[in-house]
């Protein structure tokens, strides 16, 4: 005898069905839109796509400071938003909620960042094109110079260069007008920098190099074409370019720019470093209590380096232990550049053995070490250039050294471990290596947790057989120091009153630093505000969270497995990273 369904039932199982079939088609349309996003991100900042290996924009190069282009900016934020509405989050798996979380979080604060007139200070002597497009165009950096569709490729790029410089001229008149002006202190800075570009001779430029290193397979019609084309631009639109910008800077905007030194001093300018806050540190820390952090951390660093400092048997005060640091010849055992870089090099082969232990997952990426280019060496701090996705590019560990002999040894070993291994390089590899997560998480930035992560591995030199020197160890407190004042000055900065003056001062009552070094150090922090914040507040989360998971789990803590988790979903918010490390916890 046949079995009949009654009607009611039926419906019922046909809606289960549905609904089966309905979550991988929600799935695949989150999945669509994610790869829209990216593909559409590609195309709006084309100099990111270069950085990042994807070289199908290499010919395009947007002005981003222009109002149309912000406004741009904005309805693609805001409609990424309106499509994510769609998507029930409900039937996505954990790692497409995660990524629905971030794409979230990152267009709210994208949009909230548009609503500061931040393009009316279009550039500075840390940050801006005027300094990326001459590493661009050095050949040397991310920018291939390896067929003469490359070559092609970068002379439009120089093309639009011009319009940006009018651009940004524009900008800073409309800043001047709203009352949005760069410190004075900071033009002086800028100033050397664009004369530097502006050579008499096109083969003295930087952006020759790429002629001096052609390859030669190219054919002699080519090689002659290219280098008459090369030679026009680098005169009539490089040159002149960069010339007229120092003019304008030099005549019209360095006589008002501003003796104040923090953004506090601008109109809304305590509300943008509010917000410049919570863009860098990721939390909903208030500058007053990140500057109450910083004071902590300050006055318990000082009484460790006390402790190292007398166990060193030196007998004289902090500050005769500073000038024992900065001028006693063991400190300065170098003279050349190569022995600079060799040293690097040497730190990497010493903590090799215990990387392995340590961390389970290490990238496949290739990594090098270089040093900075002469035109921004004398502003530039040691950083980490991040390699290509397809590993073509490695990733450079770059090193100012503008004499070789005055460059001091201590704190070498901390350095390495931040900028290099297993810091920014680690981070950064593993994620752009990492297919199983979506191409705009590979390459997402969170200084909190960049930045944190980075200051972390230099907690982790005793670890891997590094800081046997005293000298080493009390190198890596001071910077360790050097982060927490970074909580102190530029909070101060930007919304107490602290003068550059000011700032300098207390940055060299507590750390060894040269005057030189410290106002190049609180120069960077009054051009980027709140960014100095992100070291130290992440830094203090992944250590927090560490300590909290070996107490927790005890025996079954290992940590291999900690780090790998730590690192392996790519730059996160630390909400979010101190939500999966509870996950991670439960499962062990």
């Amino acid at each position: 005898m046949k079995k009949y369904i009654p009607f009611l039932l039926l419906l019922l199982m046909i809606s289960a069905c549905g609904n089966n079939n309905s979550a991988p088609a929600n799935k695949d349309k989150f999945q669509k839109l994610l790869d829209k996003y990216w593909e559409t991100r590609m195309q709006l900042f084309p100099l990111e796509a270069t950085g990042i290996g994807d070289y199908r924009y290499n010919d395009k190069m947007t002005i981003t400071i222009s109002e149309s282009f912000r406004d741009s900016l904005k309805r693609f934020y805001q409609n990424q938003l309106d499509e994510l509405t769609k998507i029930d989050t409900a039937k996505l798996d954990e790692e497409q909620q995660l990524s629905y979380k971030l794409l979230k979080y990152e267009m709210n604060m994208g949009i909230e960042g548009l609503k500061f007139p931040a393009h009316y200070l279009p550039t500075n002597q840390f940050w801006g094109l005027t300094l990326d497009l001459p590493q661009l165009g050095s050949g040397k950096g991310n920018q291939p110079f390896k067929t003469v569709k490359d070559y092609e490729d970068f002379l439009k790029r120089m093309a639009v260069f011009p319009a940006w410089v009018d651009t940004a001229i524009f900008n800073m008149k409309k800043g001047i007008v709203a009352g949005w002006v760069l410190p004075k202190a900071l033009v002086l800075k800028i100033m050397p920098q664009l004369s530097a570009i502006v050579v008499k001779d096109v083969k003295q430029s930087i952006f020759y190099e790429p002629i001096t290193d052609m390859p030669k397979n190219f054919s002699p019609e080519d090689k002659q074409r290219i280098t008459a084309e090369y030679e026009k631009a680098i005169s009539d639109v490089i040159i002149m370019s960069y010339k007229k910008l120092y003019d304008y800077f030099d005549k019209e905007y360095l006589p008002i720019a501003r003796t104040t030194s923090g953004v506090g001093a601008l109109p809304g300018g305590v509300d943008y470093y509010t917000y410049c806050a919570r863009y860098w540190t990721t939390t909903t820390l208030s500058p007053d209590s990140i500057y109450n952090i910083g004071l902590a951390e300050l006055a318990r660093i000082e009484g460790e380096m006390n402790g190292v400092k007398d166990a060193t048997g030196f007998k004289g005060d902090m500050h005769s232990f500073f000038d024992y640091l900065s001028t006693s010849a063991q400190f300065f055992p170098f003279n050349t550049e190569q022995e600079v870089i060799d040293s690097f090099w040497n730190i990497k082969k010493q903590e090799e053995p215990v990387l392995k232990k340590i961390f389970n997952n290490v990238p496949k990426s290739p990594f090098t070490i270089r040093q900075t280019e002469k035109f921004r060496e004398a502003s530039a701090s040691a950083e980490y250039n991040p390699g290509s996705e397809d590993g073509t590019r490695p990733g450079i560990f770059y090193v100012p050294i503008i004499n070789p002999k005055k460059y001091n040894a201590v704190g070498m070993e901390t350095l390495f471990l931040h900028e290099a291994i297993p810091g920014h390089h680690y981070q950064i590899a593993l994620a752009q290596e990492n297919g199983a997560i979506p191409k705009f998480r590979r390459f997402l930035w969170y200084g909190a947790y960049g930045e944190g992560w980075a200051l972390y591995s230099e907690t982790l030199g005793k670890e891997l057989g590094l800081f046997s020197n005293p000298y080493q160890y009390f190198g890596h407190l001071s910077d360790a120091m050097h982060r927490a004042i970074r909580l102190v000055v530029d909070v101060a900065i930007h919304t107490k009153g602290m003068t550059r003056e000011e700032a300098i001062t207390y940055m060299r009552a507590h750390e060894n630093v040269s005057e030189e070094e410290a106002t190049r150090e609180i120069e960077r922090y009054m051009a980027i505000p709140g960014q100095a914040l992100s070291y130290k507040i992440g830094q203090l989360s992944i250590s927090a969270l560490r300590k909290k998971y070996e107490q927790q789990l005890d025996a079954k803590f290992h940590l291999a497995s900690f780090h790998d988790e730590v690192l392996k979903d790519g730059c996160v918010p630390l909400d979010v990273l101190d939500a999966k490390l509870e996950k991670w916890a439960k499962k062990q």
